[in-house]
């Protein structure tokens, strides 16, 4: 996590300048370090954002032209489009795919959408209607609309909300339907996300029938769908939603009585009980109903430490945001800070990933964060995106923006290979060579997540309020928004995340007053700011400078951040990074691959007072800054029949050592693999 911010002053005229916390008088609601409403940030648009840089253009291009066709083809290939021709009764056969593979495609739709919005493709346009066609046919006449229960099990129609996950996918819909019409101006997929929702809403709105979602995310879906629908019983529904939560006995137990628990039902081509679930997840004790796996143990106002699945949590967290960004509600609030310092503060890798369990895909307990079984799902990283987000543009704070870019360019990048077919759905940070990447997996939310978020980036580099811009990502792009003053582009000129250097031209319709605010990274302990070529000494507000000036064409800001090497040491609790170091550029954790390193990388050292060279290598991984250093290699003992036996304290053999950033590793077949290696002291 970033240490302290301090301002400097340099000897030269420029202004050197670090982070500075911000406080103001609480507001009405007592959440002191909310912005009033009124000044709230939101994003800009997808389609107002063009990306063009050498890390993630060439990214979202390999998405466009590669990874949208293998996922497509992946969930056709296992039934996931025709699940709905057989639910329309214009095909028969079996369900195909897992019980939530309704969402696999909305994922994939709300991908494409996000593409055609800033890659117009007729091609890809016709598909899409060709395919929402066919959902649309699927639907019940009432509205419902679940192949899964369609198909197999038409008779637990909202009987089985904690593992059905009938709330889930119709979450995903509702995401790919405003994606689509954003993208589009077309309703035909959101009608069909509609009257679903307003199926729910008559079954299980405000003083209506118990409901919680067994796998969070309708909720901040339907907050979406409110938004650009404007139909306010939807931003209800989502309260209500996160208002059960927490409920003695849980609505959770309540429908497991009424269920037959040895009644089966097809997995993945394989009969399973549903009371394994029930016995798995939250009857490991007979006699005590746990639902922490899913966020339901508490009432979420009263919930300050993040337990359970990690992907669950994080859609949650993500609803609760969203309702204090509409509400202002101080309580809910409140239980967001707790909860977030529970993650960043006891619960995350240093790459910004999270959940270190395979058993539960989550939490566990502060400070347990093993490497080579690290679990760090895909989708939790990409999770964590969107909640630290939305925890943003509720306080305009960069502690949230400097956590959305750990996760971005880390846990996040690596999840999905170079080529765009091969995907990580558990992100280690240390292998002993056995390791890859799959093209796809038989639960296949991650491959789908790679698919819908890389088009959507965008909207998380700008951001607009009432009194200006805010640039919070140094992603080189163009981007034009209307502020409260006027029509301005702004155009980002940077080789970020390799070097530090950082143009912004702003480009007002005409001389405009308004207030520029640039993010000063956490992890950059010296930035430096001009306007025109000049030192200014802007306001320093939570972390971003705040330059307010009557902007004209011509105009620009430039930002200098110091790339320098450090090494970061773990809390003395988390045991496996004991004795050992993590090292960090920028925004980039760096690990050390076998396929650089001629040393097995469990016997080398990194002495404390090695220095790093930095240096761009166009011909690796797509085109990387490495990093090179001297360091140790101790010699290999002999084990053959030994368990224990005296250390060997000869002398280290001096060895150059490599690495490359955590983003691209594993792009170059097996071999080891670590981010955290030891250190001398």
């Amino acid at each position: 996590m970033a240490g302290p911010r301090s301002l400097f002053r340099s000897a030269t005229a420029f202004i050197v300048l670090a982070v500075l916390l911000s406080t103001k008088a609480p507001t009405a609601d007592n959440a002191s370090d909310l912005l009033p409403a009124a000044n709230r940030l939101s994003p800009l648009p997808v389609a107002a954002v063009k990306i063009h840089d050498t890390f993630w253009a060439p990214r979202q291009e390999v998405n466009r032209t590669r990874t949208l066709d293998h996922v497509l083809q992946q969930i056709e290939g296992t039934g996931g489009l025709r699940n709905f021709d057989i639910a329309a009764g214009k095909a028969t056969g079996k369900f195909g795919g897992p019980f939530w593979a309704d969402s696999d495609l909305y994922k994939w739709i709300e991908g494409a959408s996000w593409t055609l919005a800033t890659h117009p493709d007729p091609a890809l346009d016709a598909k899409l209607d060709g395919i929402i066609a066919r959902i649309a046919a699927a639907q019940q006449p009432d509205g419902y609309l679940d192949t899964f229960v369609q198909i197999n099990v038409p008779d637990l129609r909202f009987k089985n909300f904690a593992f059905f996950h009938e709330d889930f996918s119709s979450g995903h819909l509702f995401e790919a339907a405003v994606a689509h019409y954003q993208a589009t101006g077309k309703k035909t997929l959101l009608t069909v996300a509609t009257r679903l929702a307003d199926l729910f809403d008559r079954e299980f709105g405000p003083g209506r029938k118990d409901y919680i979602s067994g796998h969070e995310g309708i909720e901040l879906a339907l907050v979406k769908l409110s938004r650009a629908t404007g139909e306010k019983r939807y931003l209800d529904l989502a309260e209500a939603m996160i208002d059960r939560r927490g409920q003695k006995p849980s609505i959770f137990e309540r429908q497991f009585r009424e269920l037959d628990p040895n009644r089966t039902v097809d997995f993945l081509g394989k009969p399973l009980r549903i009371g394994e679930w029930y016995e798995r997840f939250y009857l490991k004790d007979p006699k005590k109903f746990d639902t922490r796996y899913a966020q339901d143990h508490l009432p979420v106002r009263e919930q300050k430490e993040a337990v359970g699945h990690a992907v669950r949590a994080m859609f949650l967290y993500c609803g609760m945001a969203d309702l204090v960004y509409e509400k202002s509600e101080a309580r809910l609030w409140d239980a967001s800070k707790a909860l977030h310092d529970s993650v960043t503060l006891h619960r995350m890798y240093v790459t910004g990933g999270i959940g270190p369990s395979e058993h539960n895909e989550g939490f566990t307990d502060d400070y347990d964060l093993p490497n080579e079984t690290a679990y760090q799902e895909t989708c939790a990283s990409a999770a964590m995106v969107l909640w630290n987000h939305r925890l943003f543009n509720l306080t305009g704070d960069a502690k949230y923006t400097d956590v959305m870019e750990q996760s971005l360019y880390n846990a996040v990048a690596a999840g999905v290979s170079l080529s765009g077919d091969l995907f990580c759905y558990v992100t280690p940070l240390a292998s002993r060579g056995d390791f890859k990447r799959s093209p796809w997996f038989g639960v296949p939310c991650c491959p789908t997540t790679i698919a819908r978020f890389l088009p959507s980036l965008g909207q998380y580099i700008y951001s607009r309020s009432a009194d200006g811009l805010w640039v919070n990502l140094f992603i080189a792009s163009d981007a034009t928004t209307k502020l409260d003053t006027g029509q301005v582009t702004v155009r980002q000129s940077t080789n970020y995340p390799w070097d530090g250097d950082v143009k912004i031209a702003v480009e007002p319709d005409a001389p405009r007053e308004f207030t520029l605010h640039v993010r000063l990274p956490g992890w950059a302990s010296a930035p430096v700011v001009q306007v025109n070529g000049a030192a200014v000494t802007p306001e320093i507000s939570r972390g971003y400078a705040a330059i307010r000036r009557q902007w004209k064409k011509g105009d620009t800001v430039q930002i200098s951040l110091p790339m320098e090497v450090q090494r970061l040491a773990g809390h003395p609790k988390v045991l496996p990074t004991q004795g050992k170091v993590a090292v960090r550029r920028g925004p980039l954790i760096y690990s050390f691959e076998q396929a650089d390193n001629r040393a097995a990388l469990d016997t080398v050292v990194l002495p404390q007072h090695a220095t790093f060279k930095a240096q761009f290598d166009p011909n690796l991984a797509g085109g990387v800054v490495k990093l090179t250093t001297e360091g140790l290699m101790h010699k290999g003992a002999d084990w053959t029949g030994r368990l224990y036996q005296p250390l060997d304290v000869s002398p280290a053999t001096p060895v150059t050592l490599t690495a490359v950033p955590y983003a691209v590793w594993g792009n170059r077949g097996l071999g080891q693999m670590i981010v955290w290696i030891d250190s001398s002291m």
